[in-house]
């Protein structure tokens, strides 16, 4: 029986360079959140690494690393989930920007690589490229949890609306997404894009970022936030760090789904176009 209401912490942190002292700060701001009574608790993207090329194999880690199981050995000893913002991923030659969950047995029950890459050049503004150090993902993530399915996805992700829609079709309730947007791109679609995917695909959506800070290369725009189905906004943080604690009635889902059958049953009909 899936359980109604989900009670979800934010921790929108300052990440500084020392990688143990960011792994240490996140697990004190993860007990904060479990003192609140949050059942899982959600990390921002790079949560452990400055958000910079340079910094992104230094900071690395393989499989099973300092940083995934700290995040492990903490959803267990609290009994929460963990949703361990991304980090970055070691394989061979390879690093990917990915996000592990942790269920309350300290068990990984998923793993998303970013699959969209942050490659842009804004005009008057900002201008990186993931693609010169990371490699993407392939994979759509939606897992299992107490509280129904849920999807995961990174960042640039979002921007893509049928990575959403396939999400949603596959039965997730909610969309998690540790995200980083910037001094350019937060203010002109930060709360936008959380509130039109919300609307979109008629579920949760959940954004943590890290805690702006303006002495780093790279100066995220903070404002996590979380969106229900409706596309209102029910919390949405400032600039500085924040544990965000946020209800959510995921019966609201199958509210607004009855008012404006958007998500029909009949799926196959969207799965079909172009076939015929």
């Amino acid at each position: 029986m899936e359980r109604n209401t989900l009670i979800i912490a934010q921790i929108q942190m300052q990440v500084a360079r020392d990688k143990g002292a960011n792994i240490a700060h996140a697990e004190r701001l993860i007990r904060e959140a479990a003192q609140r009574e949050a059942e899982l608790v959600m990390l921002p993207e790079m949560f452990c690494c400055p958000y910079e090329n340079s910094a992104f194999r230094p900071y690395g880690e393989a499989v099973g690393g300092e940083a995934q199981k700290a995040l492990a050995a903490l959803a267990r000893e609290l009994g929460v989930w963990i949703v361990g913002g991304s980090l970055p991923e070691l394989e061979g030659a390879r690093v990917y920007n990915t996000s592990f969950v942790y269920d309350s047995a300290g068990q990984q029950v998923a793993r998303h690589r970013k699959m969209h890459l942050f490659d842009i050049s804004v005009e008057g503004g900002q201008s990186f490229r993931e693609s010169d150090t990371l490699t993407s993902g392939h994979d759509v993530t939606v897992f299992d949890t107490p509280w129904g399915k849920m999807g995961l996805c990174i960042c640039f992700d979002l921007r893509f609306e049928e990575l959403a829609r396939v999400m949603a079709l596959q039965g997730a309730r909610v969309l998690l997404v540790p995200a980083a947007f910037n001094m350019t791109t937060g203010p002109a679609h930060w709360e936008l894009l959380f509130r039109q995917r919300a609307v979109d695909n008629q579920l949760y959506t959940v954004g943590t970022s890290p805690a702006r800070n303006e002495k780093e290369t790279y100066v995220a725009w903070g404002h996590s936030i979380v969106c229900d189905p409706w596309g209102s906004v029910l919390h949405q943080c400032g600039a500085g760090e924040e544990v965000a604690v946020t209800a959510l009635d995921l019966t609201r889902i199958e509210s607004v789904r009855r008012q404006l059958p958007i998500l029909s049953a009949r799926r196959e009909d969207v799965y079909s176009v172009g076939q015929k």
